[in-house]
């Protein structure tokens, strides 16, 4: 494993910490095997602080609780079936033991209306079903698919997978943050989707899992972080704590499922009637996913929301970015603003001016 996964993997753990995950597997349906590796990384899971409840969708609910106690899953059985109104009452009370929660959840489909009744009454952060057939998009599993975006890709979805992908975007109309639907026959796809930000199985979502967002006094250090890394490759004026704070505002951050993985600012020039799209960072394990394109158009539609018809960029290696991605032009540092002209001159850096034009009333592509 490069060192890149391990930070990749670490980012999640204080984010897991004290979350309730409910995790559905069609126990009689799947490998042996996988489902083995599946209960043994939920160990590691209830190491890190993860509080689990375990539905069981088929098979032997007795041999799987037995295999939970092999694998050293602090599990204990809830004694009724999930969709009896004592079945919330004793699974919070195993979560609040310490324990791990064992469900028969057999007599449901992985999604039903039962299910995501008990989702909401526990306090789940993510259902996880682990299934023998996933949901495939155009025939791949497609990781970060928002809620309401659903039901325009209902058709493109193999027929197997479409009512999972309409139960999962209704549980998350009804309030369950995350519905993670994966190929419970590959090993280790536990693992893989839950500590990567991009995931291997199909994902349905509330509007909050990958947004552009003000930047907030709490993540300067994060983007002090990925501009240092920036400063120490491209030889770039390095930035502290007390150069951002004062212009906050001008900041904006991505972040997926919560972790900040790009940047950009826009300083304004009132009197000149422009701004500089600036400080446009993604962190290397998130490079060549069109974040940093994505970031850009947004700097430039909140131009437009200020009545900013003019923005220009000062770049060297990225040149290429802003002219051949987004219609950005070379000139000449004359045409700077007074005060960013200064600037420019007394860092004694060559750095490439592009400009564009905001026209027609909205940023271009």
């Amino acid at each position: 494993m490069q060192s890149s996964d391990v930070r990749e993997i670490l980012q999640y753990i204080p984010q897991f910490r004290g979350k309730v995950f409910f995790v559905l597997v069609e126990a009689g349906l799947l490998p042996e095997p996988a489902v083995a590796e599946t209960l043994l990384d939920l160990a590691v899971l209830e190491d890190l602080g993860v509080k689990l409840v375990l539905g069981v969708l088929g098979g032997d609910l007795q041999g799987l609780y037995d295999w939970t106690i092999e694998c050293e899953i602090m599990a204990a059985r809830v004694t009724v079936a999930i969709d009896d109104p004592d079945a919330v009452r004793q699974t919070k009370d195993i979560l609040g033991r310490g324990q791990s929660a064992v469900v028969d959840a057999s007599a449901t489909g992985p999604l039903d209306v039962a299910v995501v009744d008990f989702a909401k009454a526990i306090g789940v952060s993510k259902v996880i079903a682990l299934l023998e057939n996933a949901i495939l998009i155009d025939g791949v599993p497609a990781h970060a698919v928002r809620a309401a975006d659903a039901e325009g890709l209902l058709e493109r979805t193999d027929e197997v997978g479409r009512p999972l992908l309409k139960a999962a975007a209704l549980a998350c109309e009804r309030g369950i943050p995350r519905v993670h639907v994966l190929n419970g026959r590959q090993q280790g796809v536990l693992v893989d989707e839950l500590f990567s930000n991009e995931g291997v199985g199909t994902m349905v979502h509330a509007d909050s899992y990958r947004m552009i967002r003000p930047l907030r006094e709490e993540d300067i250090p994060e983007l002090l972080g990925m501009i240092g890394r920036s400063v120490r490759r491209t030889k770039l004026v390095e930035r502290s704590y007390e150069d951002i704070h004062p212009r906050m505002k001008d900041f904006r951050v991505m972040t997926i499922d919560d972790n900040v993985v790009a940047c950009v600012a826009l300083h304004e020039y009132p009197e000149e009637k422009c701004a500089e799209v600036a400080c446009l960072y993604v962190k290397q394990a998130h490079e060549g996913r069109g974040y940093g394109i994505e970031l850009v158009r947004h700097a430039q539609e909140l131009a437009l929301e200020k009545g900013i018809k003019r923005v220009f960029a000062l770049s060297n290696r990225a040149a290429g970015f802003f002219s051949d991605k987004l219609g950005y032009q070379p000139s000449g540092k004359e045409q700077l603003p007074e005060r960013r002209k200064r600037q420019y001159e007394a860092s004694g850096r060559d750095s490439l001016v592009l400009w564009k034009d905001l026209a027609g009333g909205r940023a271009e592509s």
